[in-house]
Parts: C-alpha cells; sequence; structure tokens
C-alpha cells in the first residue's frame, strides 16, 4: 500500500510495520543454528509480541467487560498465539474483582485443496456448535490473508446466535485481494 512520507500511517488497533523496513540487525539476538544463513534481519522481536499480546488480552477484556467468554482457536497456525493470549486474559482476570470464565475449543478451517481455493468453508473439529447460542465468542486466528475465511466463518458462527463475536488475530497480510474484513484486534499487518 502506497502512501506519501508525509502521511501518517493507520494503526487502527495494531501495530504497524512499513514495507521499508529493514528489521533488526541478527547480532542483536540469539536464534537457533539451523537459521544460520537463512535469516536477514528480525522484523518482530518475541519481546514486543509478548507485550503486545498482553496488550490485545487487556484490549479484548475491556471490550468484553466481565463476561465469561468462549474462545475458539482456529488451527493449527493460531495455537501459540492462542494459548499466550488465553494466559494472559486470566491474569487478568485472576487480578480483577470479577472472574471471568474462559472456555476454550479449536476448529480447523478448510477452504483449499492441493491449494486451490474450494469456494466453500467445511469447519473441522469443535463441540457442537450450537453451544455458542448467547455466549460470547473470542475467534483468536493466527494469520488473516484476503479475509475471505474469516468472513464464512462469522456466518456460520452467527447462525447460531452468539451474544457477541470478536475476532483476534496476531498478523493481518496487506494484500490487494481483501475482501475489507479486519479483525478486532490484530498485532500487526504484514
Amino acid at each position: 500500500m502506497a502512501r506519501s512520507s508525509d502521511e501518517a500511517p493507520d494503526y487502527g488497533r495494531g501495530v504497524v510495520i512499513l514495507d521499508n523496513w529493514p528489521g533488526y540487525d541478527l547480532n542483536l539476538f540469539t536464534y537457533p543454528q539451523h537459521y544460520y544463513g537463512d535469516l536477514d534481519s528480525v522484523l518482530i522481536p518475541h519481546g514486543i509480541i509478548v507485550d503486545r499480546i498482553e496488550r490485545l488480552a487487556k484490549d479484548i477484556m475491556k471490550d468484553i467487560g466481565n463476561c465469561d467468554i468462549m474462545v475458539l482457536c482456529v488451527l493449527k497456525g493460531g495455537y501459540k498465539f492462542c494459548a499466550d493470549l488465553v494466559e494472559h486474559l486470566k491474569n487478568i482476570s485472576r487480578n480483577s474483582d470479577r472472574f471471568v470464565s474462559m472456555k476454550v475449543d479449536f476448529i480447523r478451517l478448510k477452504s483449499y485443496k492441493n491449494d486451490q481455493s474450494m469456494g466453500e468453508m467445511q469447519i473441522i473439529g469443535g463441540e457442537d456448535l450450537s453451544t455458542l447460542a448467547g455466549k460470547n465468542v473470542l475467534i483468536v486466528e493466527d494469520v488473516v490473508g484476503t479475509g475471505r475465511t474469516m468472513t464464512a466463518l462469522l456466518g456460520n458462527i452467527r447462525n447460531y446466535k452468539p451474544n457477541m463475536i470478536k475476532v483476534a488475530s496476531l498478523l493481518v497480510k496487506r494484500t490487494s485481494r481483501c475482501d475489507g474484513f479486519r479483525p478486532d484486534s490484530h498485532l500487526r499487518d504484514q
């Protein structure tokens, strides 16, 4: 996405790393030897990711309030992000005046077969999604690309009439094929 040098980026609720950002020098970090020769720089240090996930948890708790949460983790990529986010949500709940109950369930979304879009999305796993009726649902996804899969998932979840649906994503790709979907909380544009 092109922007003039004097135009401020729209950070919304995420961190934006510009296309021309060279990253941090590798000499500032330790990393596994099997990556030697394959990396040029570190774009987002682990500490920044941890701090940002903690902030996302605070934003989510502010948005949802003192309501119980049903977390739907989109596998496989969302697992680690979801685990870290839920841990921060639990810590905030423990240190507040009201305990917020959280239940986590896992789903996989299949919209591709052999790298080709099937045109429809299949939800694999998860308990009976009818149990989402009247619940506050937090969908946790690692990367939102075009947004088509998430838009289809949201349409499917809305059929079960939850009280509220929020989407948290670790990364949002900048792509010309974007359908306009933006998660409620995210780390950065990729």
